[in-house]
């Protein structure tokens, strides 16, 4: 598969990206799940095709994960603790108004047991990374977060468009990073529009708060990060998988 690389400047991001008026979401389509399961769609998507989900990876036809097809995955985890947090406040600028805030208490409460299905979704990417390294790409936040360049470089390997020796002397790699760090993305004209409709419950401002790694100091109590670690080592057990 053919992949040409074009980057938009970093120094006049109006003649790029932000010149679209659209925000990741738009730009990068959400796999929908459908009740038959269903790919159909993606036949209409012109190739090559990149798309979002958050199903977990048993859900997907064989069409997709089989390993002498195309299809690969990328994967990003998280630590718990900050997906606790931050699924606390997304839910909660989801919540109608005439409701009142889910306390972060009844979050936690319904994250320990279970809701969302946390770890089975990271375990069943990690498995499938683990024994199709060609077909999945398994990344934490944490580490894209402190080594950005290496990351970059890791999916573009992945991908099979590695940077070629001319891209890597014009920087380009840092021009990707800069271009798509958390400040940048989230100071977007396009996403910190606050404005939600009918067929979309979510503004593209929803999906920016902070991107810190370890905000969770902040808002858990030691009682509570100390049980989230319990469940989370429980879980985790005899599978060589662990978020530090």
């Amino acid at each position: 598969m053919e992949t040409s690389k074009t980057f938009p400047s970093v120094e006049t991001p109006d003649e790029g990206y932000q010149k679209t008026l659209k925000n990741f979401d738009e730009l990068l389509p959400t796999l929908p799940q459908t009740k038959d399961g269903s790919i159909s769609f993606v036949d209409g998507i012109p190739s090559p095709r990149l798309l979002s989900t958050h199903l977990l990876y048993s859900l997907f036809p064989t069409r997709m994960t089989d390993n002498t097809m195309a299809c690969r995955f990328l994967y990003v985890c998280r630590n718990p603790k900050d997906v606790l947090v931050s699924k606390w406040y997304f839910v909660n600028k989801l919540r109608p108004k005439k409701m009142p805030p889910l306390s972060l208490e009844e979050t936690f409460d319904l994250f320990c047991k279970g809701y969302g299905l946390f770890w089975d979704h990271v375990l069943g990417y990690w498995k499938a990374s683990v024994e199709l390294s060609k077909k999945v790409l398994f990344l934490k936040y944490e580490d894209v977060k402190k080594e950005p360049l290496g990351c970059v470089r890791k999916v573009a390997e992945f991908l099979g468009v590695p940077f070629t020796l001319e891209e890597e002397n014009k920087e380009i790699v840092e021009q990707i990073v800069k271009l798509c760090c958390f400040e940048s993305m989230s100071n977007q004209d396009v996403n910190k529009l606050d404005k939600r409709y009918q067929q979309r419950l979510v503004s593209n401002s929803d999906f920016f708060r902070k991107g810190e790694v370890g905000d969770w100091v902040n808002h858990l109590s030691p009682e509570m990060a100390e049980k989230l670690d319990q469940i989370t080592e429980q879980k985790l057990q005899d599978t060589r998988f662990n978020f530090h």
